[in-house]
């Protein structure tokens, strides 16, 4: 019989390293930009009082009739305001990224704290009636998505979240998982690469980069039908216009202009509404792609020697004959030119001279049809290096924890496993946080955990859970050892009753748990791990212990292993009637009449229990078990 060992806090009770390091970078950069902010404030003083000092003594000079003196000493000073306005702009521009950076390493220090108030908020996804989302409290806003999601573009955010979400529709890979956990191994030490990737994007822009309104806005034609003739032919008029007006003002022949400039401001009114698209398109992208450029430049830039798997990862964005630093720049130039739109007397001038609006839309078309093609790749590639950075922050953040093994079926004899030293819930504190070990071995594995209320059994559910759900993520878990096969994960612990679909609790959990069983009768899918908390506890004793028996007999004969938890003492008896069936218990123990726990699972069913306990000492008119 396989017994579940309990552990001590050990070494998750220390306190981190990595804590004490944020502690004084954010303390150095604190008095950095102290310091700089005090220069700042010199720097407004002195371009003040040049200007003062410049405008008066200028003024005094002109007065006094010395006007070269005046025209030399009105140059120097502006020259000397020019001079000092530069070095502001570059101490402002460089404490902006140095508070970018700060802000990084807060966030990170709160990640690691599990200072839930001062982590970032995220748009984080919704994923209803999931297998088991909910329960193992993977999405919201006190989540382990939360906890891990670094990524800056919408793209890299579903990238992530279908890692965590998707685990029981992903056919199991081991190729590909290796060389994930591999890459997130190369990027868990880089976090300088990871900061400045964030510090970057963060300089054009707060928002995430938007991937699908991206290639939305791309992938709709950027002109008009009969463009380019349009553009030959006001090209044509235009510089016939800026001729024959050159010659006019230079008295070479009269105002022959009008001639070639009236039918240009005719077309360019018949067809202004038709270039609009591209200007609204062009607001619609312009900080996105010049946050994109700003990202791809810092990429190509790198060198990636050290790190092949990232080098690999990144060739559609480094080999790539289309550059995309490049042509993402130039979109953002494009983009950046169409924009003069929104400044009517800027935009009617330039349109008046040259065609600008048709000539950059025409920019844009070819930019489009040259590019398009290869978008969804550069989002999908940096979707990628985002996610696998985000599990690499987790995994520097936490050195302590543990690399997973992953284990196939049938190969030297191994069967479904789960095995796992020194397992821990990562969402607690490591100084609160209790180890436990557990195994699971082969299908119809099951272990029947007993206890009292509030010691321990929902808990230890969700840490078996979410490591599974870490782990065939790619990223490291909150333990000492850890081997698993893949598994489809399936819960049943966090059930609520739905009046818009007019569902009881019990009737609700009926479905949940059907649900778990019809994917346990699946044979030709990997074994399912399910974690079920107090087991049909929406009913009354005696049908409860009939359908749980029931209902873990048929988990027992079906492709599954798991845990499941119960009050209900009866079902230890299983244990006898089931060769695959196990028993486990939390218990609690009385100090001057408070309930303690130590959170530690035992084997064999649970020789105590405290409802009535609890009852007595809240003073409810029940006689205390324990003074008898």
């Amino acid at each position: 019989m396989v017994i579940l060992v309990t552990n001590s806090p050990s070494k998750f009770g220390r306190m981190n390293k990595r804590e004490r390091r944020f502690e004084r970078l954010i303390a150095t950069a604190d008095r950095l930009l102290e310091g700089a902010t005090q220069i700042s404030t010199r720097f407004s003083r002195w371009r003040m009082a040049i200007f003062v000092i410049g405008l008066a003594t200028t003024v005094i000079l002109y007065k006094l009739a010395l006007f070269h003196t005046g025209n030399a000493t009105l140059a120097l000073f502006i020259a000397t305001f020019l001079v000092v306005a530069w070095y502001h702009n570059r101490l402002e521009a460089r404490m902006h990224r140095l508070r970018l950076w700060r802000n990084v390493k807060s966030a990170n220090l709160a990640r690691l704290r599990l200072d839930w108030d001062s982590i970032p908020k995220d748009s984080s996804p919704t994923s209803e009636s999931h297998a088991y989302a909910a329960d193992l409290d993977l999405l919201g806003p006190r989540s382990l998505f939360t906890l891990l999601n670094t990524t800056l573009s919408s793209n890299g955010r579903d990238t992530l979240a279908k890692w965590l979400l998707d685990q029981n529709t992903r056919p199991p890979d081991p190729q590909g998982w290796g060389a994930r956990q591999i890459l997130v191994k190369e990027l868990a030490p880089l976090s300088g690469f990871r900061d400045r990737l964030i510090v970057e994007a963060s300089l054009v822009g707060e928002q995430e980069i938007d991937g699908r309104r991206i290639l939305s806005t791309l992938q709709a034609p950027a002109g008009f039908s009969g463009l380019l003739p349009v553009l030959g032919t006001q090209s044509l008029l235009a510089a016939c216009t800026i001729s024959l007006g050159f010659g006019a003002a230079l008295g070479w022949f009269p105002s022959y202009w009008m001639f070639s400039f009236t039918p240009y401001a005719i077309i360019y009114f018949l067809t202004s509404g038709r270039a609009a698209p591209a200007f609204s398109r062009a607001l619609t992208l312009h900080d996105e792609l010049e946050k994109l450029g700003a990202i791809f430049k810092l990429l190509k830039a790198r060198s990636f020697v050290t790190t092949p798997s990232i080098k690999q990862l990144l060739s559609p964005l480094l080999d790539s004959p289309q550059r995309p630093d490049l042509y993402i720049t130039r979109f953002a130039r494009v983009s950046h030119s169409l924009s003069v739109r929104a400044h009517a007397l800027v935009h009617l001038a330039l349109n008046a001279v040259v065609p600008w609006d048709l000539l950059w839309t025409y920019r844009l078309e070819q930019l489009q049809r040259q590019v398009l093609p290869e978008i969804p790749t550069w989002l999908d590639t940096l979707a990628e290096l985002e996610a696998s950075a985000a599990l690499g922050n987790f995994a520097f953040l936490n050195p302590e924890y543990t690399w997973p093994i992953l284990v196939q079926p049938g190969s030297n004899g191994r069967v479904a496993t789960l095995v796992a030293r020194d397992l821990g819930h990562p969402m607690i504190p490591p100084a609160q946080r209790v180890t436990n070990d557990v195994e699971l071995t082969g299908q119809g594995r099951i272990f029947i955990v007993t206890g009292s209320n509030m010691s321990g059994k929902s808990t230890f559910l969700r840490t078996v859970g979410m490591n599974a759900c870490l782990a065939q993520a790619g990223a490291p878990v909150c333990a000492r050892s850890f081997e698993a096969s893949w598994m489809r994960l399936f819960c049943c612990i966090r059930v609520d009753d739905s009046l818009e679909a007019g569902l009881s609790f019990f009737y609700a959990e009926v479905k949940r748990l059907k649900q778990v069983l019809d994917a346990t009768q699946d044979t030709l899918r990997p074994p399912v791990l399910f974690l079920i908390d107090e087991i049909f506890k929406g009913t009354n004793n005696r049908e409860r212990v009939i359908g749980s028996r029931a209902f873990i007999r048929a988990l027992a004969g079906n492709n599954a292993f798991g845990l499941v938890t119960t009050h209900d003492l009866e079902l230890a008896e299983l244990e006898k009637e089931i060769p695959t069936a196990s028993n486990a218990h939390f218990r609690e123990g009385v100090e001057a009449r408070t309930l303690t726990f130590d959170y530690r699972l035992r084997p064999g069913p649970c020789p105590t229990t405290n409802a009535l306990r609890i009852m007595a000492i809240e003073g409810l008119p029940v006689a205390d078990p324990g003074t008898n």
